[in-house]
């Protein structure tokens, strides 16, 4: 198979509809030797935060020395940014050679494993073909039944923000969505956890509590920002001064004191990190679409937020970095987002709204009509095509799955 024809075979198994559990990634996996208990792993869930985190465990990781696999979703621009080793993205060649592998495996099993669970047996098979130490690697929906709970117990459980999403499939309340992403933590692991509500932080902890896991807090307290810019951010953490972290955001700190726990408690566990592999990791981290200026002449800032926590965090963003600036927002969105909702604070800050239709099933058919008929009267403008943009705007690879916010200035 060329690479066309193993995207087509990979997208061709619709996971909407399927029913949750780990029996048909199991069986799967079985088949292929069970590569996933070849490595050891950091396991990552939340609503919000989850690639950022990983990002910075990973390159930490890097840093120390060990051959790091990461594993994320969705993409951005190419399928092949989901896996990756010591930062390189799966090539063309190897992920049509590991399809072709799995792919009569798969097909052989009844029922058929899902498309999400095509992708996670081929990027562990992927991560034990590198002889991968460790694999940081982010759930895709919900924890105890999403198809990256197949693996042994990990050397953390990380929880990242938890708040509303995929709320049809993880339950309507963010207890029930916790209690479904408690899931992850196993015997023989240690749990880290983002400062959440009372009763979100209550339920992991019984979780903990029940099964014997060592639980760490993330210390939010212990952040003392130092300097911030569109250059990046320094920061200290407890005792460790002078940090460098290239991502932009107060959200950016929080999950760096998680990402800097979970490095504790490998530390802890016998994995040789120093404060300098913790310094030169952070500084290189490398996650594109979270505020990321990606030109100069006119700033042109894209960000990919998607839900009303999101949204939060970009509002914050604006006042800190762009005070005073109006904006030119370029937004395209998902029919089962909040977008009633998600752009309301988004609205004071904008001289005007372009909106367009990702190039993706799920995208909200007329976007710009039902987004702008959905803010109050005193909503800048919005204009429905992107042909009225005034500056030249690349369209993103046609099979990318997200549509960031841009703005302009």
């Amino acid at each position: 198979m060329n690479i066309d024809e193993t995207l087509s075979y990979i997208h061709a198994v619709c996971w909407r509809g399927s029913v949750p559990g780990l029996e048909r990634i199991g069986a799967l996996l079985a088949r292929m030797g069970d590569p996933q208990k070849q490595m050891r792993f950091i396991h990552v869930t939340g609503t919000n935060g989850k690639g950022s985190t990983c990002a910075m465990m990973a390159s930490i990781l890097r840093a120390a020395g060990y051959r790091t696999g990461l594993y994320t979703s969705p993409f951005l621009i190419r399928f092949n940014e989901r896996m990756q080793v010591d930062g390189r993205q799966i090539t063309d060649d190897e992920l049509c050679e590991i399809t072709a592998y799995v792919r009569p495996l798969a097909d052989a099993l009844d029922p058929h494993p899902t498309e999400f669970e095509m992708v996670t047996a081929i990027a562990f098979a992927y991560f034990a073909r590198h002889n991968c130490d460790i694999v940081v690697c982010e759930v895709g929906m919900g924890g105890e039944f999403d198809a990256t709970n197949v693996i042994p117990a990990p050397e953390a459980a990380v929880f990242c923000n938890i708040g509303l999403d995929h709320t049809q499939y993880l339950g309507d309340t963010i207890e029930k969505i916790a209690a479904t992403k408690a899931g992850i933590i196993k015997p023989g692991c240690e749990a880290v956890l983002y400062r959440q509500t009372g009763s979100v932080e209550e339920i992991i902890r019984q979780r903990c509590e029940r099964l014997g896991v060592p639980l760490h807090l993330a210390d939010f307290d212990g952040i003392r920002p130092e300097k911030a810019g569109l250059e990046g951010q320094v920061f200290d953490w407890e005792e460790l001064a002078g940090l460098h972290l290239p991502l932009l955001g107060r959200h950016q700190l929080c999950n760096a004191a998680v990402a800097l726990t979970a490095m504790r408690v490998l530390q802890k566990r016998g994995w040789s990190i120093t404060e300098e592999h913790i310094r030169r990791g952070l500084a290189a981290t490398d996650w594109p679409g979270r505020f990321q200026i990606i030109g100069h002449d006119p700033l042109f800032i894209i960000d990919g937020g998607h839900n009303p926590q999101c949204i939060r965090a970009l509002e914050q963003n604006i006042r800190d970095y762009l005070p005073d600036r109006p904006l030119t927002v370029l937004t395209g969105v998902m029919q089962d987002k909040d977008y009633h909702c998600m752009y309301r604070g988004v609205v004071p800050y904008a001289r005007s709204f372009i909106t367009v239709t990702p190039d993706n099933p799920r995208s909200l058919p007329g976007s710009w009509q039902r987004i702008s008929g959905s803010w109050e009267r005193r909503s800048p403008p919005a204009i429905p095509s992107a042909a009225a943009f005034p500056w030249r705007w690349s369209r993103p690879d046609p099979a990318a799955q997200c549509c960031a916010t841009a703005l302009c200035i």
